[in-house]
């Protein structure tokens, strides 16, 4: 199904779209982007670049895009990480420019994916650039600032590689709309964290470790999230705090409308599928053993 082989109304975006078709090729996109945290490849290729903490060059890797800004902006991209943390990337720049670091996980993403022998026919590959490529073309990039970035590299030579990166584009969209939502809500950096982790979808170990938010500081977003009624006094979630989570993810969602709009729910759902074969051979390698069941690791 190309592009030009859908309806009209689907191609175009006549009417709303169908957000469970928003959340669906979301949720494929942010999973086949997902594996370039956890492979062994990106750890290699950062170590060639003269980098061996994971902190700092996970950092370099998702914000090379954005070519040598000082770790302040890295930190005001990304979030939900602590100063801390994104203060360890201080210094990066002078190891290997972005330059170096894109090209680098372009390679580890590559090696990952034939590693576990991602298939994809060239024809299912032209299928979904022929998808994707005018939702990243028409994409209004306006306050998403990782997706603009993204947006502006070089597509690498390698077909797959190259797919990849147009979904790290997509997925970098809805976590830019994220945290447009977030604020709006009230939801601090930490604040969202502890939210996220009291789902169980995301453990609060490897959060904090990640993230370097300490005991205080974690322990006072969580008075700030139990004295809004979204988890009880043992920090579990309560109904409230559920339908929070989930009105969040409405509103991501709302705000993603626009993106897919140019491929309209057919379009979206048939990306979706042509994907899918990347999450599956990393989850049949397992490579997503450690963080089973979390929906959004980065």
């Amino acid at each position: 199904m190309h592009l030009d082989a859908l309806p009209d109304s689907a191609r175009t975006g006549d009417g709303p779209m169908d957000l469970n078709a928003v959340r669906d090729v979301s949720q494929a996109i942010s999973d086949a982007h997902l594996f370039i945290y956890l492979v062994p490849e990106t750890a290699e290729e950062a170590a060639v670049l003269g980098v061996t903490d994971r902190g700092p060059a996970y950092l370099a890797f998702r914000s090379a895009a954005m070519g040598a800004v000082p770790w302040q902006v890295t930190l005001a991209a990304f979030y939900n990480f602590s100063p801390r943390a994104v203060r360890a990337m201080a210094g990066v720049w002078d190891v290997a420019p972005p330059e170096r670091w894109q090209a680098a996980r372009f390679r580890a993403a590559g090696r990952a994916m034939r590693r576990v022998d991602v298939h994809l026919t060239d024809d299912h590959l032209a299928e979904a650039r022929s998808l994707i490529d005018p939702v990243v073309a028409g994409a209004d990039y306006a306050g998403k600032v990782l997706a603009a970035a993204n947006a502006s590299v070089e597509l690498p030579p390698d077909p797959l590689v190259a797919l990849w990166q147009q979904i790290t584009v997509a997925r970098e969209w809805r976590g830019d709309a994220h945290l447009v939502v977030l604020a709006d809500n009230g939801l601090g950096p930490c604040d969202c964290l502890v939210l996220h982790t009291a789902t169980g979808r995301l453990p609060a170990a490897l959060a904090r470790a990640t993230r370097q938010w300490d005991d205080e500081e974690w322990s006072a977003a969580t008075a700030r999230v139990v004295a809004r009624g979204w988890l009880d006094s043992d920090g579990v979630i309560t109904d409230a705090g559920t339908a929070a989570r989930e009105r969040i993810e409405v509103e991501t969602d709302e705000h993603c409308a626009a993106l897919w709009a140019p491929i309209g729910d057919a379009g979206a759902r048939r990306l979706a599928s042509l994907i899918a074969p990347i999450t599956n051979a990393f989850t049949a390698a397992g490579t997503f053993q450690a963080v089973r069941g979390q929906a959004d690791l980065a």
